[in-house]
């Protein structure tokens, strides 16, 4: 094998647990009891925190492990005024559930862009830095389905295109490394609608915003799935991945995070991934799961790696996590020293891994 395959890439996915000292700011703040310039102190240590422990890990790539998002799926609306609170419901394994807004008039307009997290970011990173973004498909569920006056949903759909285009152009445009859709809800639109058709809604929709993007610059646009991970529980995670990965494979993005350690079948959902992979596409895999208390050992991710080498290009693999670890502010069923134990097992393993397949190089 060719000296250039000895590494295999590696990457964060999101989100890492927010540190105490930024819970209680953010609760403090909710209280009233601090001010915006106290907040974003906070924030701004969590940030630099985060980094540099990645950084002292020995991650190539970084995030900012969303400190400053109020969850994955909600950060264009923080502050936006159209919106009520009745919206979709999110029901999870567990029984518990999260509920998103409803738009109640038009336009459509992020209050806020990613690459305002990017640039916090880049100001404490020496390595690259990857952004993560909500895709468009997410936000389609904000409109409600029994319409909103004045404001029909096909000029809905053409505002939030616009606005999801600009949300990855400023970040690519701002020098990240990557950015990344977070797709999660693709396989629960198979859960909500068996038939496909809500997914090729989805997947219609975010391809819609990716054939704005030069083949160069869909080089540096990733698309994530998993089925949800929130307070140690899936919102879809039993719904059968081949269903999903050849729909989701039609998606013109040049590179794919695919969630791996906690499948129950992960060498169908490979095999399915070998049949399907677009020639131009790379496929990161998770080889940690967020949700799972005990900490991989690094032996444990390079065999899953060498597992997933046996069917896909090693020179079109790399590793990530399966999820995010605390994708929602609140959720601290992970501790911040659990995601960074699991992350430096993905690392030291991906590199075993690149030593198995590149002996000597």
């Amino acid at each position: 094998m060719s000296p250039d395959r000895a590494v295999i890439p590696t990457e964060p996915i999101g989100s890492i647990p927010r540190p105490a000292e930024l819970l209680a700011a953010m609760a403090d703040h909710a209280a009233g009891r601090i001010g915006d310039a106290e907040l974003a102190a906070a924030q701004d240590h969590a940030i630099r925190d985060t980094i540099h422990r990645l950084e002292e890990l020995g991650s190539p790539v970084v995030t900012d492990g969303e400190q400053s998002k109020p969850s994955f799926a909600t950060y264009p609306l923080a502050g936006l005024d159209r919106l009520a609170a009745e919206g979709v419901v999110i029901p999870f394994a567990d029984g518990h559930q999260r509920q998103l807004p409803r738009l109640t008039a038009g336009p459509m307009r992020y209050a806020v862009h990613a690459d305002r997290y990017l640039a916090a970011a880049q100001q404490h990173a020496s390595v690259p830095v990857k952004q993560a973004v909500i895709a468009p498909s997410a936000l389609s569920l904000l409109y409600p389905p029994d319409g909103i006056d004045g404001y029909p949903r096909e000029a809905f759909l053409d505002d939030l295109t616009a606005e999801a285009e600009a949300d990855i152009r400023g970040c690519l445009d701002a020098g990240a490394h990557v950015v990344q859709l977070d797709f999660t809800e693709a396989r629960l639109a198979l859960k909500l609608d068996p038939s496909g058709g809500l997914l090729e809604q989805f997947i219609a929709l975010n391809n819609r915003v990716l054939e704005r993007f030069s083949a160069a610059e869909l080089a540096r646009i990733g698309v994530h799935t998993c089925p949800g991970g929130d307070q140690d529980s899936t919102h879809s995670l039993d719904v059968d991945y081949a269903l999903l990965l050849p729909r989701l494979l039609q998606l013109k993005a040049g590179v794919f995070y695919v969630q791996l350690a906690s499948e129950p079948e992960p060498e169908k959902a490979l095999a399915v991934l070998a049949e399907h992979l677009p020639d131009r596409a790379r496929v990161f895999i998770g080889v940690t799961d967020p949700i799972d208390p005990r900490v991989e050992t690094p032996e444990q991710v390079r065999d899953r790696v060498l597992a997933a080498a046996r069917l896909l290009p090693p020179d079109r693999l790399g590793t990530s996590d399966d999820c995010g670890f605390s994708p929602f502010a609140d959720d601290t069923s992970t501790s911040r020293e659990t995601a960074f134990a699991k992350i430096r097992a993905r690392i030291e393993g991906t590199a075993l891994a690149a030593g198995v397949l590149s002996p000597g190089s």
